[in-house]
């Protein structure tokens, strides 16, 4: 499913249209972006939590070359899916 489609399934299970729709996800993602940025996890009871991880920095090989690099430490994203989202999947 892409966001397109998803936007459809909410606009045809909800009473909004595929522009409400459209903004209403826009928003989901764009407050949980935000939470992330701030370092904050985000919650939702029975689907997951979103989160931050900090990846360290480490050596990489460059497939071409061979040679070594370093690669950076970065922050990622992490989600965790919730035990009610897990159950529904078993």
């Amino acid at each position: 499913m892409n966001k397109s489609e998803l936007i459809e399934h909410i606009a045809d299970r909800s009473a909004l249209s595929k522009a409400g729709a459209a903004r209403a996800l826009n928003s989901i993602v764009d407050a949980i972006t935000q939470n992330l940025k701030k370092g904050d996890s985000v919650a939702i009871s029975g689907f997951g939590t979103f989160a931050v991880r900090k990846r360290a920095a480490r050596i990489g090989r460059n497939p071409k070359t061979g040679e070594s690099a370093t690669i950076k430490s970065a922050k990622v994203p992490h989600f965790r899916a919730g035990k009610i989202l897990k159950e529904n999947l078993n």
